[in-house]
């Protein structure tokens, strides 16, 4: 059941978004799959996923991000991600088809202290909707193929604010200013109680792009990085608990003065993952710090620092309907007269 449940997260969370409101580029959020067996096929059934993940960066509230000007700290992240999957009975070329929509929801949280002004603010990301091509090769190994894409040209509250002092608005996540083309590929081992899973996401934009209302430099163009996201999964079970490291990162290509992602190459986070199977839900928690980052901050001194950051995660998989097992045909007993 464990290894269902995991399957089944692996599907939801492919419809994460970036908890990085100042500098990360990505629109999928670096490290939504790890725990997961993302590389194995669904059994038939309809699952509901819900995960949270809320993160904090080392810079104080007087930090200024040296590639933009802007301020690096003061600010908390988190992003809640509700998902409905359907694994369906289809089965073409050996491979399970499963699809999912998703409509991700990302905050902000101030950090500023008295005499300076606060506002907590959440944004509707465009609803994911896609799906995956799941083998199981047998020997408890498994792939799977993801496309898909966040409809972010549908949605409002796609991530631009207007200031209050005139009529300038201000992209809070550029790159929701396109719809973000996603494809990925996952591999998963999954014999005796190990998850071992290795996943990689493509995020594709047609850059540059541009938020709908006045024209201004700040609703477009936005010029967009192409990114990758790398997961990684090392978790062992015993009995109905499963602990084991972790490791996410991202790379955006394009870095360059005018891109949304200026300076910013990316990061790689390692942690560990605690999970408990109540078998009719599991949950999983996890927590990772970046040994690695291009993010960096210019302190009070106008010293450069690395802007680390550490990121918390909860995730509740919950399947609500699997079809009934079909019952065995009881054999016709056998008379013959003599």
């Amino acid at each position: 059941m464990m290894k269902n449940w995991l399957a089944a997260g692996a599907v939801a969370l492919t419809v994460g978004m970036t908890s990085t409101i100042a500098q990360a580029q990505t629109t999928t959020i670096p490290g939504e799959q790890v725990g997961l067996a993302v590389g194995a096929p669904l059994p038939e059934g309809i699952y509901a996923i819900n995960t949270f993940t809320y993160r904090r960066a080392d810079a104080p509230s007087s930090a200024i991000n040296p590639n933009t000007g802007l301020n690096a700290g003061a600010l908390d992240t988190a992003v809640n991600i509700p998902v409905l999957v359907w694994s369906t009975p289809f089965v073409p070329f050996g491979g399970r088809v499963e699809l999912l929509v998703a409509p991700p929801t990302v905050f902000a949280f101030t950090r500023n202290g008295a005499g300076r002004g606060n506002k907590d603010i959440s944004i509707n990301v465009g609803t994911f909707v896609g799906g995956i091509w799941a083998f199981d090769l047998g020997n408890n190994f498994g792939v799977s193929l993801l496309g898909g894409a966040y409809l972010n040209d549908l949605n409002g509250d796609r991530g631009s604010l207007v200031s209050v002092n005139g009529p300038t608005a201000t992209p809070v996540l550029p790159q929701l200013s396109s719809n973000t083309y996603r494809m990925g590929v996952a591999a998963s081992y999954t014999g005796d109680g190990w998850n071992i899973t290795g996943n990689l996401t493509a995020n594709i934009y047609d850059s540059p792009g541009r938020f709908g209302g006045r024209v201004g430099a700040v609703l477009g163009p936005q010029y967009l990085s192409d990114s990758l996201n790398f997961d990684l999964t090392a978790t062992k079970k015993f009995g109905n608990f499963e602990i084991g490291p972790i490791a996410y990162g991202t790379y955006n290509f394009d870095i360059g003065q005018f891109s949304a992602a200026a300076g910013n190459r990316g990061r790689f986070a390692v942690g560990g993952l605690i999970g408990y199977d109540f078998k009719v839900f599991t949950v999983q928690a996890y927590v990772a710090r970046d040994v690695v980052t291009s993010a960096t901050y210019t302190t009070a001194f106008g010293r450069t620092r690395d802007n680390y950051s550490t990121d918390g995660w909860l995730r509740l998989i919950v399947p609500l309907y699997s079809p009934a097992p079909v019952a065995a045909a009881v054999p016709t007993p056998l008379v013959r007269k003599y």
